[in-house]
């Protein structure tokens, strides 16, 4: 018997079963040049591999809308052009083109910090994964072939794993690599299958047949359990179903203390599919829509109607509840490949966010419009991210003044009473909390950065990254502030970083007064179930003294106490 103690729980559960190792062919690129008369022989099979991919994608796209978005990558001229190049001026062969290709676009996503912009590169892996294999002539069928109930290992999945896995048969996921955002992830969490990833070297230590016993609600994985684990993996496993059954009723009641505070329990969303996926978890609404993938997976800023189609989908979907949707948060780690940032020391504190959008008008604007139109169609609220200044707030204040202008000599419908609020993620934006309050509809506080920012560390850093704390007196004195400065004004205040699903965190944070909590759909339960079993006036008690501690180890103890 062989225990494994793993630090990234992808999706909570408790099972025993079967692994199931998943062997996939050899898709390493034939590395090659070629001469110049098999130019446009290399250029036709490149072409045949694109049909037949798209021929595949347009069956699945009609299931999952997550195949709509490989569709377009297949077809992106970015990617088919940079291959063509390759191929005609470099004289690499169609699979060192590609292989060169899809490297080169994933890197850019490699590149970020932000865990769950990083994982999108995962579908352009995923594409050219597709493309390599018809280029080969090959099938990846090692998945296809489950035929009876197994725990999945595997390096890595892709979305397009779960179009030939028969779930019936899936207990769970464990991967080498990904990480808590990637799509096996978000696909167990829909699932509600059992998920480790980033298990390293997973896929040595197991066999297909192995007996496995697994808790990843606290990252244990146990290799050929003897008698004695596996009964008590059998009593974890009733008992997590218990508290499944549990949770699964309390997600029918409001997010309300025993003493009668109520409270708003909100998803974050990066596309229409992530709101979808969102709405089964009986969420109160949207408190972050990121439109930046809507520039990110594309070749050019979208249009006005590209983004308004969107948008009101997005509004019609969540029937009358909120949709906060934030402006354009590019830059730092976020890159264009049609746009150029130039070269910047440190692209963090550099131009980004509000500060492109207010440089380039006429990309904001284009937001701006779209956002307006679509909140003739729902309950759409507008937010800024990264504001540092009253200056810059009434700048873009005076450009959705002027587009509501616009629209109205167009005839153009939207709700003229439209709530903007902004993000409070920079010390600058806390220090001047009071005077935005004053100006704005509502605050959401991105604790990632908040915390980055206040305490001057860079979680990307590994020699650093154990200072990056939430719990930190600084941190939260910084949200107290925000929290109180917004109730003054009378405007509400939510939170939209991660900090905002950490259970440690709900009792402090019900009682610094935070009116609305917004995180991923399927952290929604168990955080309604600790409101729900939290008296304000305690929380509020234990609040009061932890804003008073100088050490994160007193925090620590008074929010673990009972």
């Amino acid at each position: 018997m062989k225990t494994i103690n793993v630090k990234r729980t992808a999706s909570k559960g408790v099972i025993m079963g079967k692994a199931y190792v998943v062997e996939r062919p050899d898709l390493q690129a034939d590395v090659r040049r070629i001469s110049g008369e098999a130019v446009e022989e290399e250029l036709a099979r490149f072409e045949r591999a694109i049909e037949a991919a798209k021929a595949d994608l347009e069956l699945l796209a009609e299931e999952n809308a997550i195949f709509g978005a490989h569709l377009e990558l297949v077809q992106d001229p970015m990617l088919y052009d940079s291959i063509v190049e390759k191929v005609r001026e470099e004289k690499a062969n169609a699979e060192l083109a590609l292989d060169e290709a899809i490297a080169a676009i994933g890197a850019i996503f490699d590149s970020m910090e932000d865990e769950y912009m990083r994982e999108r590169g995962s579908d352009i892996r995923d594409v050219g994964k597709r493309l390599m294999c018809k280029l080969k002539g090959v099938e990846d069928s090692a998945l296809s072939a489950i035929r009876e109930k197994v725990i999945v290992i595997a390096k890595d999945l892709a979305p397009s794993d779960t179009a030939v896995m028969n779930l019936d048969f899936v207990q769970g996921f464990i991967t080498e690599e990904g990480g808590v955002t990637s799509h096996v992830s978000i696909m167990a969490r829909n699932l509600n299958l059992p998920a480790l990833v980033g298990v390293e070297g997973i896929m040595s230590e197991v066999k297909s047949g192995d007996l496995l016993a697994m808790d990843a609600k606290h990252g244990v994985i146990v290799i050929h359990p003897d008698e004695a684990a596996q009964a008590e993996y059998a009593e974890k496993i009733e008992a997590f179903r218990r508290r499944e059954k549990e949770l699964a009723e309390i997600s029918l009641l409001p997010a309300e203390t025993p003493d009668g505070k109520t409270v708003e329990l909100f998803a974050n969303v990066g596309n229409i599919e992530d709101i979808k996926n969102a709405l089964p978890h009986h969420i109160d609404g949207i408190g972050l829509f990121r439109t930046e993938f809507l520039y990110m997976e594309n070749d050019h800023f979208p249009t006005e109607e590209e983004q308004f189609a969107v948008y009101k989908e997005a509004a019609e979907l969540l029937e009358g509840r909120e949709v906060i949707i934030r402006t354009l948060d590019i830059g730092g780690d976020k890159a264009l490949s049609y746009f150029d940032f130039g070269e910047e020391e440190n692209p963090f504190l550099g131009y980004r966010a509000i500060r492109v959008c207010l440089d380039r008008e006429d990309v904001f604007k284009t937001q701006l419009r779209a956002l307006l139109r679509a909140s003739a169609f729902g309950n759409i609220r507008i937010m800024y991210p990264m504001m540092i200044s009253v200056e810059e707030l009434d700048r873009a204040n005076e450009l959705v003044k002027i587009c509501k202008e616009e629209l109205r000599g167009e005839g153009q419908a939207f709700n003229e009473n439209i709530v903007v609020g902004m993000m409070i993620e920079t010390p600058a934006s806390v220090v001047c909390a009071e005077d935005f309050a004053a100006r704005v509809g509502f605050f959401s506080i991105g604790t990632n950065d908040l915390t980055q920012y206040t305490l001057a560390v860079d979680r990307g850093n590994k020699k650093i990254s154990h200072m990056y704390n939430s719990f930190h007196p600084a941190v939260l004195r910084n949200i107290k502030r925000t929290i109180d400065a917004g109730h003054a004004a009378g405007i509400k205040v939510g939170m939209c970083g991660e900090f905002a699903s950490d259970p440690k965190a709900v009792k402090v944070l019900l009682g610094f007064g935070l009116d609305e909590f917004s995180m991923s759909a399927g952290a929604v339960a168990e955080v309604k179930a600790e409101l729900r079993s939290t008296p304000y006036a305690s929380a509020k008690a234990v609040a009061d003294q932890v804003a008073k501690c100088a050490y994160v180890e007193e925090i620590d103890r008074l929010l673990s106490a009972d």
